[in-house]
């Protein structure tokens, strides 16, 4: 499994869906706690100028890792390209600071920003009402990725884990894995 073009392929995705997002969809609530769409991309944006400056070996505190930012959308496509810049430089440290977690190998920190991506992509996705479809390959991965991870739960990343037949599509139970529930649906939808 190649995680450099797998991150690629997540940030590709979760791109897809961000640019769908509107402003009259920033406050409406998501799937990822009690985070509204214009936090949850604050979040992704954020996330990537963390990683990045991590991944090129920087000391990296909360100030840029919590970044909050009114340009969300437009700085969401910068900061996609600005990680993978970074994920690709050849000095690449074998370890690196990520806030809140402290110091952990590479391949872990690229496997965390794999896994978040395609959760978030789907957390905007389905916040806004549009299709979310990530292929095959990408789910398959991110899922075998995630149960690297330890499962005590609930912890810093995920919450319990969502009960999800054992027989149901392989992305819905790797959101369930993750702590999703694959029915979830904005209150304006709920039936």
């Amino acid at each position: 499994m190649d995680r450099f073009a797998l991150d690629r392929r997540a940030l590709a995705y979760a791109g897809d869906i961000v640019a769908q997002v509107r402003p009259e969809h920033l406050g409406k609530p998501t799937p990822c706690g009690s985070w509204t769409v214009a936090e949850l991309l604050a979040h992704m944006t954020a996330h990537n100028v963390g990683f990045a400056a991590a991944a090129s070996g920087r000391p990296v505190g909360g100030e840029i890792w919590d970044l909050v930012t009114d340009e969300t959308l437009p700085a969401y496509a910068e900061s996609a390209a600005l990680v993978t810049a970074a994920w690709e430089a050849p000095d690449l440290p074998e370890k690196m600071e990520v806030f809140g977690f402290g110091t952990v190998p590479a391949r872990t920190a690229l496997s965390m920003h794999i896994v978040d991506f395609v959760i978030h992509g789907w957390d905007v996705g389905v916040s806004i009402g549009v299709p979310v479809a990530a292929d095959a390959d990408l789910v398959r991965d991110a899922y075998a990725i995630m149960r690297e991870f330890p499962v005590n739960r609930p912890n810093k990343a995920f919450g319990l884990m969502f009960p999800v037949p054992d027989d149901a599509a392989e992305f819905d139970r790797f959101l369930g894995y993750v702590g999703r529930d694959p029915a979830w649906l904005p209150p304006e939808l709920e039936q």
